[in-house]
């Protein structure tokens, strides 16, 4: 299971909030580009880049979110407001892969053709809520499950799905590991939303995640790079 630590962007800070809410947010760092070299340093697999305010609309920190990737020589994912081809395009010339939320909701042919040009580059984001998959920064329901998600974006090339229990981000009360493992029974499942000890770990590990993601957790000293790396 591979060890992926979260930098989520916002105003140009390193912030952490809680279930998606731009109101209710932690700064941990007004230095980015030095965010990541630290959890480089500390010997994650692999960064999460999240601009939220390009996710949210409100704005975009693409300059800055190049600069972190280019300073780090671990493979970064890009994730936050990716709504066009040409958007993910451009990004893919700058981060290992792109996590697509909204984009491949209303634009399915589009993750078609991108996961066809750029296999295993592409990541479709389930952000879910009771089951069901939530768009735009987590404010509006597609109906959609979360096996009917699985199902036609892998059969559109699609291998990798990052899936986040909403209810639990950034709240530290542990991962929602039955739907966790139930989608990792069809596909690679990359688990975020709710770690908070070592134990979340390896009751991911468990549930059969091929990667998780550390957020909060990590940012608060709960659970460390090291320590999770040396149980995955």
């Amino acid at each position: 299971m591979k060890v992926i630590a979260a930098v989520d962007i916002m105003g140009g800070s390193v912030v952490r909030l809680v279930n998606g809410d731009p109101s209710n947010k932690t700064v941990y760092s007004r230095d980015p580009v030095e965010t990541t070299k630290k959890w480089e340093a500390a010997g994650a697999d692999m960064l999460h880049i999240v601009d939220l305010d390009a996710a949210f609309s409100i704005g975009s920190n693409a300059e800055l979110v190049e600069n972190m990737t280019a300073a780090v020589k671990i493979p970064v994912q890009v994730a936050g407001g990716i709504r066009s081809p040409e958007k993910a395009e451009e990004m893919l010339s700058k981060a290992w892969r792109v996590v697509l939320g909204t984009m491949a909701y209303s634009d399915p042919e589009a993750v078609r053709k991108l996961a066809k040009k750029s296999p295993g580059r592409i990541v479709v984001s389930i952000d879910q809520v009771d089951g069901k998959v939530m768009v735009k920064g987590w404010k509006e329901s597609t109906g959609m499950k979360v096996a009917d998600a699985i199902s036609q974006f892998s059969a559109m090339g699609i291998d990798e799905f990052l899936l986040t229990s909403i209810e639990r981000d950034g709240t530290l009360q542990g991962p929602d590991v039955g739907t966790l493992a139930e989608a990792a029974k069809s596909t690679r499942i990359i688990a975020s939303g709710g770690i908070a000890s070592m134990e979340d770990i390896v009751k991911v590990r468990s549930a059969g995640c091929s990667s998780v993601i550390l957020g909060k957790a990590m940012y608060d000293g709960k659970v460390s790079i090291e320590r999770v790396k040396a149980l995955a």
